[in-house]
């Protein structure tokens, strides 16, 4: 069942709803934002009742999303023909952040009224834990630019999946220090003979839940790719 959720995070303009599509990859499921201006950011899966929910908490005139995870995007087009909303028309007033690293499309998006900002930043920075770089779409180096953009906003953070977060820019600091930290772990396990991604795997994310194993290899994929530009490989 969507949970319509609070937080004193949350600006009086945002409604906060969370798809019953909880699972290793999307924490306790997908959530969905919306704002009092009609725009719905990230509608999640292609779940009726999810959909009427979102329906039932519009009005619906706009359809945004961070990224084109299904996760996500599933829902667009029914949740559009539902409502006649638009897709992929930003109001004036939220800014697009591109943000790529999680996946090549990922945005963010910059949200500022009555004095209030908040930043919708997908799974660019998750509300606990850190994300997948997709590899191959996912990258590196351009998520650590990402990061670093991100640190320039010291405001709420409300995430694709978890809770939010009472600040981006501190989250965003402590991700990229995080990812950096992994990375010195792959060297650490080159330099112990490790070459395929699966036997980085196994020494650097020894303690992975088997069921999203695959996730650990496309981020160490992704971070072979990453060493490999720096001439490291």
């Amino acid at each position: 069942m969507t949970a319509r959720l609070t937080s004193d995070l949350l600006p009086a303009w945002v409604t906060w709803l969370r798809a019953p599509n909880p699972g290793p990859m999307t924490l306790d499921g997908t959530n969905t934002w919306l704002l009092d201006d009609g725009t719905v950011i990230d509608p999640g899966p292609d779940d009726p009742a999810h959909l009427d929910a979102i329906v039932a908490a519009g009005p619906v005139r706009r359809i945004l999303v961070t990224h084109g995870h299904h996760d996500h995007v599933e829902g667009v087009a029914t949740l559009a023909a539902m409502t006649g909303a638009s897709v992929g028309e930003a109001p004036d007033w939220l800014t697009v952040l591109d943000t790529p690293g999680h996946t090549a499309d990922s945005v963010c998006f910059l949200a500022e009224r009555d004095g209030t900002r908040v930043v919708f930043t997908g799974d660019t920075i998750l509300g606990r834990g850190s994300s997948v770089v997709a590899w191959p779409d996912g990258d590196v180096g351009a998520y650590l630019a990402s990061l670093d953009t991100l640190t320039g906003y010291p405001v709420p953070g409300l995430p694709g999946h978890g809770p939010a977060l009472p600040n981006c820019a501190v989250a965003a600091a402590w991700l990229r220090a995080h990812r950096l930290e992994r990375l010195d772990q792959v060297r650490a396990a080159l330099k112990q003979g490790a070459r395929a991604p699966e036997e980085v795997v196994d020494l650097v994310y020894a303690d992975v839940d088997p069921g999203i194993r695959f996730a650990a290899e496309w981020t160490v994929r992704a971070q072979l790719a990453y060493l490999a530009t720096l001439s490291e490989l």
